[in-house]
């Protein structure tokens, strides 16, 4: 029972984001670490995740079961009720909002909801099904957690947490058209407009490049703000270079499409993963103030 109510919250996508929140937190925190504070914004928001990801499972249903990947899911097997799922969605929600709330502000509260209601509501209703603008418009929600821990600390929105935004949205491009080209046939067969299925591989593969490099020069804005050190600058440069390289040889001839983009993927989630490390351990102790929004 318990494994199928874990199973529909899709853990990894939450694991993932934790990294992320934890990486805006204590960027934010610069060496004055409320734990209290960072233990709540972490489960709360992770509570708000598995709530949207439960509620997707209900959404899509009918494309997880068309899907190789997805297929197995509890909610297309049957092992879970549609009606099962939305509600435990539901209540994982409320509890979520209810400890963000609580504990945070008013503006990181306000970021988890902009997250929560583009991903369940603009992403998973409509624009995924529907254009093959769903992928920039799902980005957003994607870049929402590392906000949402900057601003638990900041409580407003200024320079550092609109670089983070515009950082990982960036991040969530070429990582999800390299999935749609490794998962090419799930998305063709699911009849979803990702760019590689509606507009072909090879605008995907330029998209793809061409998303690596403008993300490669927002990333340097941290460190060229004040945000963090040239620690993170360097790490920043050397893997953003090295992710840009690999994706630049899927130009070459000879290249298999699926092992290559199997591999801009796996390297995506290896960087954000470092840069997300690297700034909450290279910060400085005092940033400027560009704009302020709280």
């Amino acid at each position: 029972m318990f494994r199928r109510y874990l199973q529909v919250t899709k853990p990894g996508i939450i694991m993932g984001n934790l990294i992320s929140v934890a990486g805006g937190f204590l960027l934010a925190s610069r060496g004055e670490v409320d734990g209290l504070l960072m233990v709540a914004t972490l489960v709360g928001l992770s509570l708000v995740v598995a709530s949207g990801c439960a509620i997707n499972n209900c959404i899509d249903r009918d494309i997880d079961a068309r899907m190789q990947r997805t297929k197995t899911r509890v909610t297309v097997t049957g092992e879970m009720s549609v009606k099962a799922a939305f509600a435990h969605g539901v209540v994982l929600g409320i509890a979520g909002f209810a400890l963000l709330a609580y504990f945070t502000n008013a503006v990181a509260v306000f970021f988890a909801a902009l997250g929560y209601v583009v991903y369940v509501g603009v992403y998973s209703l409509y624009m995924k099904r529907n254009s093959v603008y769903g992928t920039l418009v799902g980005s957003l929600s994607g870049a929402v957690p590392p906000v949402v821990g900057y601003c638990a600390v900041t409580a407003q929105f200024d320079a550092g947490a609109a670089i983070l935004l515009v950082m990982f949205s960036l991040w969530q491009m070429p990582h999800s058209y390299a999935i749609a080209i490794f998962r090419y046939k799930d998305y063709e067969a699911a009849n979803i407009p990702v760019l590689p299925v509606a507009q072909g591989i090879e605008k995907a593969k330029l998209h793809i490049v061409l998303y690596i490099a403008v993300y490669a020069l927002v990333t340097m804005l941290l460190p060229l703000s004040g945000y963090t050190g040239l620690g993170f600058m360097a790490v920043a440069a050397t893997t953003s270079i090295w992710w840009l390289v690999m994706a630049l040889r899927g130009y070459r001839n000879d290249v298999d499409e699926t092992k290559w983009a199997r591999q801009v993927f796996g390297f995506s989630i290896l960087n954000i993963t470092i840069l997300s490390i690297a700034m909450a351990v290279d910060y400085h102790a005092v940033a400027p103030q560009l704009f302020v929004f709280s």
